[in-house]
């Protein structure tokens, strides 16, 4: 297994974002108990949508933020990778996430024996785009930043880098380094990759957190909430996510990857 190939063939892509494009569609609904969610940008993927949404509870705190794909989407995909760049409604605003980068990749990416099958990722970034742009190997700081790993004490419990290389390998152009859970046992030929959680950061900050989803599993209309690992210290002053869910809504014919039960955390 070559670990520092762990992810690379994944930033290319960010070239898909420039002909893929989004578009604006902002609205909200109200619940009966006063909770409200609104939806953010929108994009077209195969023979379907996506949609970015963030909710708020009855005070107006901020309660989740998450993107709903409509079923249509898993039909029509392209055959090469594709690349959605989608906002965030302004509900959003007070949590650590600034937008949603959705990446098709048919053929799976590195370590292919891991995450060789067709899936999405879901990078819910902390960051701005122009930052994600600047995470280029041409940068004469690449080597120096992509070495910069955060402090243990904002490393979410459990996560480590893929050993054995270079820090200025692990990083992946416009995105950065992700750090993956290694307690989900992740051994060539007993790993069955159908979804799990990546973390990622650049430069000795957090910068995304992203669910790794395959279409074969969406397909089979899976309901999963499961917990999500915290570090010791947040760099940032933010609400965060607590939970991450993934379900299929049948009456709107919508798949939800949902990050929720967020948590005011103060920076130090």
């Amino acid at each position: 297994m070559r670990h520092h190939r762990l992810f690379r063939s994944a930033g290319p892509a960010i070239a898909a974002f420039l002909v893929a494009g989004g578009l604006s569609w902002y609205s909200a609904t109200a619940a009966p108990d006063g909770s409200r969610t609104s939806f953010g940008s929108s994009g077209n993927l195969g023979n379907g949508v996506v949609r970015t949404f963030a909710s708020v509870d009855p005070g107006g705190a901020p309660a989740a933020v998450g993107v709903r794909v409509s079923a249509a989407a898993l039909d029509g995909l392209p055959a090469e990778p594709a690349m959605l760049m989608l906002d965030f409604p302004p509900e959003a605003s007070a949590t650590a996430f600034d937008h949603l980068m959705l990446n098709w990749n048919p053929h799976g990416h590195e370590p292919e024996t891991l995450f060789g099958k067709p899936h999405f990722d879901f990078h819910f970034y902390m960051n701005d785009m122009a930052s994600i742009m600047r995470i280029d190997p041409a940068s004469p700081g690449f080597a120096t930043q992509a070495a910069h790993f955060p402090d243990t004490r904002y490393m979410p419990r459990d996560y480590v880098a893929p050993p054995g290389a270079l820090a200025s390998e692990l990083a992946v152009p416009f995105m950065g380094t992700h750090w993956v859970d290694a307690t989900e046992g992740m051994i060539p030929g007993v790993y069955e990759f159908t979804e799990t959680f990546i973390n990622g950061s650049w430069d000795g900050t957090f910068t995304f957190m992203e669910p790794m989803i395959t279409r074969a599993w969406l397909l089979t209309e899976p309901t999963l909430q499961e917990s999500i690992k915290q570090p010791q210290a947040y760099q940032k002053s933010a609400y965060y996510p607590t939970v991450y869910t993934v379900r299929f809504d049948d009456s709107a014919q919508e798949f939800e990857i949902t990050l929720s039960e967020m948590v005011y955390r103060t920076g130090s």
